[in-house]
């Protein structure tokens, strides 16, 4: 056996025997103070979770979405000048093609509508 596939498989053994171990030396029971947000030793006086709008996590997402988008296209009009007019015209069209189909596509599904 390899001195690679020697350490593969003590590896692969110390791995399965911590994880083995780990199920057995577990506690079972659940303590009252852990599952209580801890607030200085106080009981909490409000929900610990604020409500968050949905809408607002969708817009972010979509934002980021676009701004990877347009983190791609920055480097497209620096090869402008070393490759091929047709080649780039095509490549910088099928983008934003791209782009504006997902938009009506977020669109269409009201991602973008903010009477909801």
């Amino acid at each position: 056996m390899s001195l690679i596939t020697s350490i593969l498989l003590i590896s692969l053994i110390m791995m399965i025997l911590v994880m083995v171990l780990n199920l057995v030396a577990k506690k079972t029971f659940m303590d009252r103070e852990k599952s209580s947000p801890f607030e200085c030793g106080f009981d909490p006086k409000t929900c610990a979770r604020l409500p968050f709008s949905l809408q607002f996590f969708l817009i972010a997402i979509i934002f980021i979405i676009f701004d990877v988008e347009i983190a791609l296209i920055i480097p497209l009009v620096k090869s402008m000048s070393t490759s091929n007019t047709i080649m780039f015209s095509a490549t910088g069209l099928f983008f934003i093609f791209i782009l504006i189909i997902g938009l009506i596509h977020e669109w269409k599904q009201g991602a973008l509508n903010w009477k909801n």
